[in-house]
């Protein structure tokens, strides 16, 4: 048996997948304590750290995607962290890129470091850009040192020296000496070897921050696990890596959960035979989007809240606009939608609890959620505490409940439709050339209506929309990352050269797949390389190969929009990204597709563009293969709910998706 397990702000989501299928669960999340709806969600599933399951105990796995190290930083509630740093240097974690989030307020707050000034330390050392020592290290010196730390208190201590990319012998000489000292230490050799000293620090110190809220975390959740399951973490990447490999660098799960889905998305769509899809997760408390063009596309570019974290991340933007998304009215008297959300606690107002008009709350209005047959029957929604959330803004705004419902909708989708343009758009790309694939517990409910307002032809909401990033987990190969930088121009270095550099990384690469269970055939080792023309400040990563210079040019004027093929450029760094290919489950598909025209389980009225419309209601796991129909409709399931609106029709294909195509402007 194996349990993907994806814990969000509302709900916390499973697929459980064993020889006799999948099967798919959902929980309220416990934002206080995570692992307390895991572990009830686990429990449900027939998996539990007293008894284990009707499997081999320590034959499951459970492979989990957590926001404990978001979450930590986005909150400033992670550990209490030490800097040491080359002496003259102490306040590069402070100064940062001189960057100005604000450009004309001259009020501004400044961003606050996650060290304080009085936990940063110097140490006398210097190395040159090459790697030579110009001041030795003195052992004595740190000993003395691990005093002081030891004395302020600090839970964990990052270690960022100058060079220490080139040359990481002084870095690992005051590691060593602070560990013998009984401290915590994380160095930014072993976190991340690469150049450009403020987003090193920066990355190192987000890592020490986060790792031991998760180290504890993790533990917790093995030992009530107890030999029930093996457990696996979803890394930002979009692989998974062990919890011991991750209790140690938790800065690689901050973005796991998004990061999941994206791999669901990218299997789903492959599987219905969709190559170019955008992603589009809308959960309780915020949507992420990913443009997958035949592959998922990552950076190394990303920031979690005010801060960059240079590890590698699958390139997804994220917005403040979920079911949770709290309506108000601003100064302006403008109506606004999110960021701040309900969350899982107190929750929309329709749940019960929650007192603020919601995007839940509004879709609810709108006639397009049964309050009866929510989250599968299992819960009851309340329509007359969504209208008394919903009065004090009519009244406000001079409009009718139903009409303040529908600008929620409106302005919520308009947000959304903004952050598919950041990564189609604004990366060089015609939205109109791909299919929008929704998914989350609310993804289809806005997902038509957004991809009429970019004219996106088709929209996918997967059988499993709900939780699909759970599914994600399940099929994402273990994966793990290696760079090092070469800073240096391409007509310096030759191909030999550059196979040189590689194998220290190769080598490794293989040694902790190994680790990991995995060699031969289920071991892939990809060869990549960061490049840009000399004088720019940032490059561009592509596939390594002889010809890398001709890819970069074509990749350089496909993203920017011009390129230089007489320019020379410069290698900056290269990275070894190493997968243990996981066996990958299949996913359900009916032997049969014929066509037919499904009964609906009930009509009821639903507004849609200011008018009223008898709207058919079908329940997903009653819709077959091949059934077919057109909007307005509203299909409800156990996870998740698709909308299909006027000018749209939807059929059913073999896996039990969705498939909504427009039939007019």
């Amino acid at each position: 048996m194996r349990i993907g397990v994806d814990t969000g702000g509302t709900f916390t989501d499973f697929v459980r997948i064993d020889s006799k299928g999948l099967s798919t669960h959902k929980v309220r999340s416990t934002p206080d304590d995570p692992s307390r709806a895991i572990l009830e969600g686990l429990a449900a599933l027939g998996l539990d750290g007293s008894g284990g399951s009707a499997a081999a105990a320590g034959h499951d796995d459970v492979v989990h995607g957590s926001t404990v190290a978001t979450n930590a930083v986005l909150e400033r509630k992670g550990a209490r962290v030490a800097l040491v740093a080359t002496a003259g240097f102490e306040d590069v974690i402070h100064i940062g890129r001189q960057t100005r989030p604000e450009l004309y307020n001259i009020f501004v707050k400044p961003r606050r470091p996650l060290v304080d000034r009085g936990l940063v330390f110097g140490v006398r050392e210097r190395l040159d850009h090459n790697g030579a020592v110009i001041t030795p290290l003195d052992p004595a010196e740190v000993d003395r040192l691990a005093v002081v730390v030891k004395s302020g208190g600090a839970d964990i201590v990052a270690v960022c020296l100058l060079h220490s990319y080139v040359n990481d012998a002084h870095e690992q000489l005051v590691g060593t000496r602070l560990r013998a000292a009984g401290l915590a230490v994380c160095t930014s050799a072993e976190v991340l070897p690469e150049y450009r000293e403020f987003e090193r620090w920066s990355t190192t110190v987000v890592n020490a921050y986060v790792t031991p809220l998760m180290d504890r975390y993790l533990g917790r959740l093995q030992l009530a696990l107890g030999r029930a399951a093996s457990l696996a973490i979803m890394q930002s990447n979009g692989g998974s890596i062990s919890a011991a490999a991750a209790r140690a660098q938790a800065v690689r799960t901050v973005l796991s959960g998004p990061a999941a889905g994206v791999v669901g998305a990218k299997a789903v769509a492959e599987a219905a035979g969709f190559r170019h899809v955008i992603s589009f997760d809308m959960g309780g408390t915020s949507t992420d989007v990913s443009l997958i063009d035949n592959s998922i596309r990552t950076t190394n570019d990303a920031r979690v809240g005010d801060f960059p974290v240079r590890v590698p991340v699958i390139d997804i933007h994220t917005v403040g606009a979920g079911g949770g998304s709290i309506a108000a009215v601003d100064t302006g008297g403008a109506l606004r939608v999110g960021p701040r959300s309900a969350g899982a606690q107190p929750g929309p107002a329709c749940y019960g609890t929650g007192t603020e008009l919601t995007v839940t709350d509004a879709n609810l209005l709108l006639g397009r959620l049964d309050p009866a047959f929510f989250f599968g029957g299992r819960m009851t929604l309340d329509l007359s505490r969504a209208q008394d959330a919903a009065r004090p803004l009519a009244d406000s705004l001079h409009l009718s409940v139903a009409e303040v419902a529908e600008g929620v909708v409106r302005v919520a989708n308009a947000n959304m439709e903004r952050a598919i343009r950041v990564v189609s758009v604004e990366r060089g790309h015609d939205p109109r050339d791909f299919s929008l694939l929704a998914f989350g517990g609310a993804g289809g409910m806005h997902a038509c209506e957004i991809a009429d307002a970019l004219e996106m032809k088709t929209v996918i909401v997967p059988r499993q929309a709900g939780v699909l990033s759970a599914l994600g987990m399940l099929v994402a190969d273990v994966t793990k990352d290696y760079s090092a930088s070469v800073l240096k121009r391409a007509n310096e270095l030759t191909t030999k050269d550059l196979d040189a550099r590689y194998q220290p990384l190769l080598k490794v690469a293989a040694r902790d797949l190994a680790k990991e269970g995995f060699a031969g055939k289920k071991a892939k080792c990809t060869r990549w390389i960061d490049v840009r023309y000399v004088g720019q400040s940032y490059e561009i990563t592509l596939p390594y190969a002889v010809g890398y210079r001709a890819a970069f040019d074509r990749v350089h004027g496909r993203t920017y929009g011009y390129s230089n093929p007489d320019r020379p450029v410069e290698v900056v760094n290269i990275r070894v990204v190493a997968a243990g290919l996981a066996a990958k489950p299949r996913l359900p598909r009916a032997k049969q597709l014929k066509a037919s025209k499904p009964k609906p389980s009930a009509i009821r009225p639903a507004r849609f563009n200011g008018k009223s419309w008898k709207t058919p209601t079908y329940q997903w796991e009653q819709l077959a293969a091949g059934a077919r129909a057109s909007g307005p409709a509203v299909i409800m399931g156990a996870e998740a709910t698709a909308v299909i609106p006027p000018g749209w029709a939807f059929h059913v294909d073999r896996m039990g998706n969705v498939i909504c195509a427009r039939t007019s402007r």
